[in-house]
Formats: C-alpha cells, sequence, structure tokens
C-alpha cells in the first residue's frame, strides 16, 4: 500500500489564538495512521490571522484522511480547514 502526503491549511478561530498552543494540540490529537512530515509552519493571511500549513502522510486507504481531519476539527482552537494538496508518493 502506498503513502499520501497531504498539505492542509488549518485557520485558528481567531487571530488571537495562540499558534504554539494550537501547533502543540496537533501534534498530540495526530491518529496514530498519520505521521506528520516536517514541522507546522506559520503562513500570514491577513490584520494578524495566520494560517498553520501541516504536511500529513497517510496510508491510502479508505478513510486516511477523513481520520486526520476529524481529529483537527475535535481542536476547539481551529476553526477550519483546507486540503491544499494531496500527492500519492
Amino acid at each position: 500500500m502506498s503513502l499520501v502526503a497531504v498539505q492542509m491549511k488549518v485557520m485558528p478561530e481567531s487571530a488571537d489564538t495562540d499558534m504554539g498552543v494550537l501547533k502543540e494540540k496537533i501534534i498530540n490529537n495526530m491518529p496514530k495512521s498519520a505521521k506528520l512530515n516536517g514541522e507546522i509552519e506559520e503562513e500570514p493571511i491577513a490584520f494578524g490571522l495566520k494560517a498553520l500549513i501541516v504536511t500529513v502522510l497517510v496510508e491510502d486507504d479508505e478513510g486516511g484522511v477523513e481520520s486526520v481531519e476529524e481529529a483537527i476539527n475535535a481542536i476547539p482552537e481551529a476553526e477550519s480547514i483546507q486540503i491544499i494538496t494531496m500527492t500519492r508518493i
């Protein structure tokens, strides 16, 4: 079975959200079937708002990416998730 690299943009609930805390919660809530690939990066959006760019490796099976999305959506400080790229490796 192959792996899929998924790059996601995670928007915080507000510009006042502590991005360090949000990063830690994403790392700690990552499902066992997923592995972070590299560092979680901050991307400026506008008016002091920043998004987190998260790259994750998951198995290419049914529901692989969904478990990661559900784990991040369960974090109160995370407002939304957008998949930027998805590549089979």
